[in-house]
């Protein structure tokens, strides 16, 4: 069974969130009191670029299992450390498809839109994890493992415990891309 590990938020912009009991899901703009929420960019860097393109990174999700990957590596990561909300495990985040839906507990629906791309400050976190969250696959492409971005489809609270189902998209599977 796929399941939440850990919930997380922040209301400041910081690399790592504070773990929470439960976190609420708004849908449409996000995490209710995390720095990200809202339906236009909230990241600084995309923020100065363009503040009126949507929002296609309202929930960041990590799956445990890159975590036990990273300490067989030498690294010590917890959930919400590396900026996740939330934290899974049973479910592969990366094999999803762009538009996966995936349903959190009895209420909350979220969509994926893509990857994580991994920033320099994961090496200010805990030097060389940029470089630990990288890979290739056997014809050199490069895989990102710092995991996925949604949307909010349905909001509902987020509790570690929760089942999570998912729904892949009809018609051709996209593969997921950096958002």
């Amino acid at each position: 069974m796929a399941a939440v590990v850990a919930v997380a938020r922040d209301v400041g912009h910081h690399f790592s969130k504070q773990p929470a009991f439960e976190i609420r899901l708004v849908m449409g703009k996000g995490v209710a009191g995390d720095a990200h929420m809202g339906e236009t960019v909230q990241h600084r860097s995309r923020v100065a670029k363009d503040p009126t393109q949507p929002n296609l990174r309202q929930v960041h999700l990590i799956q445990a299992e890159l975590f036990d990957e990273l300490q067989a590596k030498g690294f010590r990561v917890q959930p919400g450390e590396m900026g996740e909300n939330i934290t899974t495990r049973g479910i592969d985040l990366l094999a999803l498809p762009e538009a996966t839906r995936i349903g959190i507990g009895t209420e909350a629906v979220i969509e994926i839109t893509g990857l994580r791309n991994p920033c320099v400050q994961i090496d200010r976190f805990q030097p060389g994890l940029m470089q630990a969250v990288l890979d290739r696959d056997l014809d050199g492409n490069l895989i990102r493992k710092a995991g996925v971005m949604a949307v909010v489809i349905r909001g509902g609270d987020v509790r570690p415990g929760d089942e999570i189902t998912v729904t892949l998209p009809a018609g051709p599977h996209r593969a997921l891309a950096p958002v």
